[in-house]
């Protein structure tokens, strides 16, 4: 029988839902499809959604999750949302550099920085 455990710790502070992730390893293709459907569910249950995704345990992160992430942030948008991202090492970060998605997202060096941009933008 499959486990059946979330890869997500939810928790929610001042209307904003806030997201830090159980692996320090998002790399298996299993997992991956796993989080994006616990994210979608969430998103699907809070019209308006204003989303913040913490990487604060996160070492390791696979390009498969970069596609769940961007499939995140259409789905945030369609719904009229925000997300925000924090938290991001400075080794995963050079990904989002590199594939310019910190272009796309809007990314806070703290959670704390991010609870506070959602008041502002």
């Amino acid at each position: 029988m499959a486990e059946n455990r979330s890869h997500l710790k939810v928790r929610k502070s001042d209307g904003i839902n806030i997201v830090e992730f159980s692996d320090r390893k998002i790399l298996e293709e299993i997992s991956i499809a796993e989080i994006g459907d616990e994210l979608k569910s969430l998103v699907d249950a809070n019209p308006s959604i204003q989303l913040l995704v913490s990487f604060k345990n996160v070492e390791h992160l696979s390009s498969a999750a970069l596609g769940m992430l961007i499939n995140l942030n259409n789905s945030v948008s369609n719904r009229s949302g925000k997300l925000k991202l924090s938290d991001i090492t400075p080794q995963i970060f050079e990904v989002f550099k590199i594939t310019r998605l910190n272009k796309l997202f809007h990314i806070c060096d703290t959670a704390e920085q991010a609870m506070s941009a959602f008041g502002t933008s």
